[in-house]
């Protein structure tokens, strides 16, 4: 994971308002959102191994990542990049591809924290200075 140094760190938006903004950039919510914080996340690559990732925590209101309204008002964090390496091909410790597809949708990276190399970090840089520029008026 390397942290980027952003003019978003710390500004509050209504999360309507941001989803609708950052969706329109091509990140959508991460799927570890609660109603309390979340991330918004952007593959950076076409195999969707590297990302970069907004995280928000709520100031007010709650946070339905899968609502089309929310009362939310969000503080934006740190944004990061991170890559996860995952294990191509099957995944064999699945007894039943059924049974593994109804209740295993992902697989568990086998380096959740991969080095990630600079040209990365220049277009993860790049992709958020674009969402600087829509956001910040």
């Amino acid at each position: 994971m390397i942290p980027l140094t952003s003019k978003l760190e710390s500004s509050e938006k209504e999360f309507n308002v941001l989803k609708q903004e950052l969706e329109e950039e091509q990140f959508s919510i991460g799927g570890d959102w609660t109603y309390e914080h979340g991330m918004f996340d952007r593959a950076l690559d076409e195999a969707n191994k590297v990302w970069l990732r907004i995280p928000f925590e709520v100031v007010s209101g709650s946070v339905d990542g899968e609502a089309d309204e929310n009362d939310a008002k969000i503080r934006i964090g740190q944004p990061f990049v991170l890559k996860h390496l995952y294990e191509e091909g099957i995944d064999h410790g699945q007894s039943s591809p059924v049974f593994g597809a109804l209740f295993n949708q992902f697989q568990t990276p086998t380096d959740p924290d991969a080095k990630i190399e600079p040209k990365w970090v220049d277009k993860a840089k790049q992709v958020l200075s674009q969402v600087e520029q829509r956001i910040i008026h």
